[in-house]
């Protein structure tokens, strides 16, 4: 079943601190389906998707919204961070221009980003290099 969380980020993202995050529980895995992130100021910057390895200072739950509100989301998203994290892989990353509204839409195909079973796993939105700024976001997945 299709899950999604969107919003937007309550902190400024930085090279290891996610503006949003989703993580796999003990028992769920995800497969990352499509991650939109939107610029709300007029500032340039940079933002990434990048695989966490840990679950440090991971913010507040979010609610996820389920495509089939018969088949409720088990994987959690959170909102920004309170901590850096460990960050693992880099899937994708871009600049955003210095535009409200200026954004990047990243799909993954037939299979997927899969997010493994585990409380350390799970994927974040970052800003990478320079200054980050405050985004609207969502993130799309399979469980």
């Amino acid at each position: 079943m299709r899950h999604s969380i969107a919003g937007r980020s309550t902190v400024v993202g930085t090279a290891a601190r996610a503006v949003a995050s989703l993580f796999a529980t003990a028992s769920v895995g995800a497969k990352l389906r499509e991650v939109g992130i939107f610029n709300t100021t007029s500032t340039a910057l940079a933002v990434a998707l990048v695989r966490f390895t840990n679950a440090t200072g991971v913010g507040a739950g979010l609610t996820e919204a389920d495509y089939d509100a018969a088949n409720p989301a088990i994987c959690t998203g959170f909102a920004g961070h309170t901590a850096d994290g460990a960050i693992g892989q880099v899937f994708r990353q871009a600049a955003l221009p210095a535009a409200v509204g200026g954004g990047v839409i990243w799909t993954f195909g037939d299979s997927g980003i899969l997010i493994p079973v585990g409380t350390a796993n799970g994927i974040g939105v970052i800003c990478p290099t320079g200054t980050g700024q405050i985004l609207d976001y969502y993130i799309d997945w399979d469980e």
